[in-house]
């Protein structure tokens, strides 16, 4: 069964609106053109297996907080289930959407784009043809509206704009509000905010100005429309729409200075302050901002990283603090007020600050560049990756969170790896260093350097976790240290070009070097480095890949192919033709077509599968291939990412964007020169960074395979992508015959035929199933039953044991049968432990894992309890056989709570 997208780790924040979940536990960010569900209560994260075409930009969420509304750069939205995160209804707004909001209610939400705002009809439960109604289009502003309030009971809602004005309109005709146009501003409306349960208003523009707004009349002196009225305009309405060929629904015109006679009757607004964020001007460009109306509290955010937190209506300052260096972008707090999420999209931040205790509930930052390499824990628990920002950062696979960087590197990271510990990285950078960083003490306790300052761009770790090598691109050398003294062992010469990758023989001491001198050559590490082979190729390599058990070599070249060797009697065993298979997109500014760049690209990273039976191979495109190694055929093809706002996505120019003299992406809008026509340098891979108009191209620049098997990892322009195997929704029987039905297995447990029921119910293979008959297993039989079982469902067993250590709280009943599973199976066992191996990874990740959480937990109950002794004795209430009965209970309670 083909893996699935599982999570996007490596970037947490890119562009748009950050929004809490309506308990206030979960906030969602987007990320590039998929979202993020952060849960900070049981810290983990989630990407949802959905995606749009482009960067999303905005995310309208409803307040029971069951559909989104993901908005992307061009207008494109998507209607979006959270309950079952799946896509259900696709809109297209014609034009880029600046803001969209749900009303309170969740009867209705409003969109504004270009100086327009229109009200539609909220999707609602019952089935609908069309999930967008639109109902009211409002005019008014001038120029582009930028963001959008509600009031408390949905009556009314704020807009404002870039042209300094901020309009109020009911969403509902009002006989004495149908709109209100107030100023007071003189730059950008960033935002706006109504205060609770009334129709004053807050407006904040970003020259760091507030404005306090008093209505004359509360929310409930609202008067309906006199009906005769109504439906003269509702007459007019439609009539105006018959002659339109889009519909508008009903239209309301908004004038910036209304005559007297207009205004009579009608709700005044008069602004009664104005307040200035700060009077020395450092951070007067004010960027965002975020109001929780039951506590009054207002949060800004500034274009230096600072932010401030103020009370209204009184405007008197709480705390004010720099938390980046960067602009902040989207500020969001949730329900309760005690959580602030900040989003830098400079650095890719999100942070999560809760206000009152001063600290950071969560703290993420991606890489600032891209990640060029990864490498998986020899458990499969946490992945390392490295990147052109000169970071090395570590994450837990299973919360899919970063918890650690290590910053020493003073240039970009070519190559990271794991030891077979797992407990120390290495990383290799093109500043001259090779750095093993401990992730116990979460230092760097050695670096490892060249004689000669030299630019290294691969990375080995042979199986023992003592020799470290490097290849340098050069100087042409291999370079080999000792682990545990961090001294030069050697320097292997040999090659004629730069080395491009380097891999150690899994089972044997042999280091594999591949090079652009079209050679692989093979160096014994026993018989003093010697060079053992030297195999010739028909083009320069760029990768070789070890199978795990350490019997075949693959080895991929510039012309594209992948070759299979033999590599103890320099044989080459079979060949893949994997040019055609990348499926190169034309980039904007290439001259030339995808088909005929394709002929020059090859692919630059490969993996063997935990098993040996497949390979993973990607490069400069948005595909992964995966083959079988026996048939050498392609097997699958990933298409990891479907996100048009990055380079060389599609095979073909959109001919839109052609005029006579070429592409209109030639032409770099505001360049600033005479020349309009931008021409890329010859090589260049990410594109001009001076460009206003910039781009980053898809590629993929590394895949690995996680050890237990169950899933593997690539590093892309957007991220970095894991994809495993989700096999609980697929009915995949095994064996299956016509008596093996749920009511006989649950007949034949009844009877305490355990065996057969456990045997009946891997032939189902129905999860829950397997876990009801094991789970009935009494403790005292596990022994007996783990005798009596078949050596093919030894394996199925443990499997499933391990998968089942991930959510069960039964740990001591799981241990039991682990133990007595490889007690009594352990020699059958050993004799497939190449087979075998990516299983008992997989569960001895899952033990790990509970290991690490429960003995934290004991140290930490016996600690409390020795110091609550501890205490007690100093007071003096341990005493002898005298003390008071009340004075025992209260040091009994006291130790019951601790524990």
């Amino acid at each position: 069964l083909p893996p699935q997208f599982s999570g996007l780790l490596g970037t947490v924040y890119r562009r748009g609106n950050l929004s809490f979940t309506r308990d206030g536990n979960s906030l969602l960010s987007p990320v590039g053109n998929r979202i993020s569900l952060f849960d900070l209560k049981n810290n983990k994260c989630e990407t949802l297996p959905l995606a749009t075409q482009l960067n999303i930009v905005c995310v309208g969420l409803s307040p029971d907080g069951s559909l989104a509304i993901l908005v992307d750069e061009e207008g494109a939205a998507l209607l979006v289930s959270l309950i079952g995160k799946c896509v259900i209804h696709q809109f297209y707004f014609h034009k880029p959407v600046h803001s969209v909001s749900f009303s309170p209610d969740g009867k209705k939400f409003v969109v504004t784009k270009d100086n327009l705002a229109y009200l539609y009809h909220a999707p609602g439960k019952k089935r609908e043809f069309n999930a967008f109604v639109l109902d009211k289009t409002y005019y008014g502003p001038y120029d582009e509206t930028t963001c959008i309030d509600w009031t408390d009971d949905s009556k009314c809602f704020a807009v404002g704009s870039k042209d300094m004005s901020t309009w109020v309109f009911g969403a509902e005709r009002w006989a004495n509000l149908i709109y209100y146009s107030l100023g007071g501003h003189k730059d950008v409306i960033v935002a706006c905010f109504f205060e609770e349960n009334s129709l004053d208003l807050y407006t904040i523009s970003q020259d760091a100005a507030l404005c306090v707004w008093q209505c004359d009349t509360e929310l409930d002196g609202l008067k309906p429309m006199p009906p005769k009225d109504a439906a003269k305009e509702k007459k007019a309405a439609e009539d105006d729409e018959e002659l339109l060929e889009e519909p508008k629904g009903e239209e309301i015109h908004g004038k910036a200075d209304p005559s007297e006679q207009e205004t009579r009757n009608k709700v005044k607004y008069s602004r009664v302050a104005k307040y200035f964020f700060n009077k020395e001007g450092d951070f007067n460009n004010l960027t965002a901002a975020a109001y929780h109306k039951k506590t009054h509290l207002l949060v800004t955010g500034f274009a230096s990283g600072v932010f401030h937190l103020h009370e209204l209506p009184d405007f008197n300052l709480i705390h004010s603090l720099s938390i980046s260096d960067q602009r902040i972008a989207s500020i969001s707090i949730n329900c309760t007020g005690d959580w602030i999420a900040f989003g830098c999209s400079g650095l890719g931040q999100l942070l999560v600050w809760e206000w009152q205790s001063e600290s950071y509930v969560l703290k993420q930052q991606g890489h600032f560049n891209s990640m060029v390499s990864l490498a998986y824990s020899p458990d499969g628990q946490y992945i390392v990756t490295g990147g052109e920002d000169g970071k090395v950062k570590v994450w837990n696979t299973s919360s899919s969170f970063c918890f650690v960087t290590f910053t020493e590197h003073n240039s970009g990271v070519t190559a990271v790896a794991f030891s077979s510990t797992g407990y120390v990285v290495l990383s290799a950078s093109l500043d001259g260093t090779v750095r093993a960083f401990d992730l116990h003490r979460y230092r760097n306790f050695r670096t490892f350097t060249s004689p000669r300052p030299s630019q290294f761009s691969c990375l080995a770790v042979d199986s023992s976790g003592e020799i470290v090598a490097a290849g340098s691109q050069d100087s042409f050398e291999i370079f080999i240290w000792s682990m545990q003294s961090g001294r030069l062992l050697d320097v292997l010469a040999g090659h004629e070009g730069p080395i491009s990758s380097l891999c150690f023989n899994p089972m044997k001491c042999v280091l594999a070097s591949a090079s652009w001198d079209k050679t692989v050559k093979l160096w014994d590490m026993l018989d003093s480095w010697r060079t053992k082979e030297t195999l010739i190729m028909n083009s320069d390599v760029l990768v070789v890949a070890f199978r795990p058990d350490g019997k075949e070599l693959a080895v991929a070249a510039l012309n594209g192919q992948i070759t299979f060797w033999d590599h103890e009697n320099a044989v080459q065993t079979g060949s893949i033709e994997g040019r055609h298979d990348l499926q190169m997109g034309r980039k904007e500014l290439d001259k030339i077509t995808a088909k005929q760049a394709a002929k020059g690209k090859s692919f630059t990273t490969l993996c063997y599968s935990a098993d040996g039976q497949s390979i993973l191979a990607g490069g400069l495109s948005k595909f992964v291939c995966i083959y079988n190694v026996k048939e050498q055929i392609l097997m699958k093809k990933f298409e990891i990412s479907c996100n048009h706002s990055l380079d060389a996505m599609e095979e073909y120019l959109d001919r839109r964007k052609m005029t006579e003299f070429g592409s209109m992406a030639l032409i770099d809008e505001g360049g600033g020169g005479d020349e309009g026509v931008a021409i890329p340098l010859p090589g260049v891979k990410r594109g001009d960074m001076s460009y206003r108009h910039f781009k980053p191209e898809i590629r993929v620049t590394c895949v690995r395979f996680c050890p237990t098997g169950r899933s593997w990892a690539a590093t892309t322009t957007e991220g970095l992508l894991l994809y495993s195997l989700d096999s609980g929704v697929i009915f995949d029987p095994f064996e299956l015959d016509i008596d093996v039905t749920p009511s006989n297995i649950r007949k034949t447990l009844s009877q305490k035929e355990y065996t057969m029921a456990i045997v009946m119910a891997f032939k189902l293979n129905e999860k829950k199933l397997i876990q009801e008959v094991i789970e009935a297993v009494p403790s005292s039989e596990v022994d007996v039953v783990c005798s009596s079982l078949p050596d093919l469902y030894v394996e199925k067993l443990l499997e499933f044991l391990a998968s089942a250590f991930e959510t069960s709280c039964h740990l001591e009943f799981y241990l039991i049968w682990a133990q007595k599973l490889l007690m009594l199976h352990g020699q059958k066992l050993k004799t497939k432990s190449v087979k075998l191996l990516p299983v008992i990874q997989f569960l001895q990740k899952s033990i790990q894992r509970h290991f690490e959480d429960v003995s934290k937990l004991c140290e930490w109950n016996i600690y409390n309890i020795k110091y609550a002794l501890a205490i007690s004795q100093q007071r003096g209430m341990k005493r002898p056989a005298e003390e008071t009965p009340g004075d025992e209970e209260e040091l009994d309670s006291d130790s019951d709570y601790l524990m």
